[in-house]
C-alpha cells in the first residue's frame, strides 16, 4: 500500500505591514487605556479626592494583552467586544462630567474607537491571507506530480 505523495507545507507568509501596524494599534490602544484609566482615577480627577476604587476597572483590560502579543486571533475577535464597555463609560462620563474628567473621557473613548478599528481591520486582513494561502496551497497540491504506486 502506497501512501499520496504529499509536498511540503510552504513557508508561512510573513505578515504584511498593514497587518503588524493593526497589531501595534491595537496593543498601543490598549496600553492607552489601561494608563489612561490608572491615571485618571488615581491622580488626574479621581471620584474621590486622594484616589478611587473605580482604578480597578482597567484589570480586565490587562487580561487581553498576553495574546495581543502574542499574536493570537481569538483575542482580537473577543477584545473588540469587550471595548465597547469602555466606550460607553467614557460616552457617558463625557456627556454628564465636565472640566478635565470630560476631557479625559473624550480620550477614552478616541482610544477605545482605534482599538476596535484596530482588532477588526486585523482580524479581517488575517482570515483574508489565510484564505490566500489555502488557496496556493491547493493549487500547489493540484500541480505536484503523483508519485508512482509502490508495488
Amino acid at each position: 500500500m502506497s501512501l499520496p505523495h504529499v509536498s511540503p507545507s510552504p513557508l508561512p507568509i510573513p505578515p504584511s505591514p498593514k497587518v503588524r501596524l493593526t497589531r501595534w494599534l491595537a496593543v498601543g490602544s490598549l496600553l492607552g487605556l489601561i494608563v489612561l484609566g490608572l491615571a485618571w482615577e488615581l491622580w488626574l480627577a479621581p471620584l474621590r479626592e486622594g484616589g478611587s476604587w473605580w482604578a480597578l476597572k482597567v484589570l480586565p483590560l490587562t487580561v487581553p494583552l498576553a495574546g495581543l502579543l502574542k499574536n493570537r486571533m481569538y483575542t482580537y475577535r473577543w477584545v473588540s467586544l469587550l471595548v465597547w464597555l469602555y466606550f460607553t463609560e467614557g460616552a457617558v462620563r463625557a456627556t454628564s462630567e465636565s472640566g478635565l474628567s470630560a476631557l479625559l473621557a473624550l480620550g477614552q473613548v478616541l482610544l477605545c474607537v482605534v482599538l476596535f478599528m484596530a482588532c477588526a481591520l486585523h482580524v479581517r486582513m488575517r482570515l483574508r491571507a489565510a484564505g490566500k494561502e489555502a488557496v496556493a496551497a491547493d493549487v500547489a497540491s493540484a500541480n505536484a506530480p503523483s508519485s508512482p504506486a509502490a508495488p
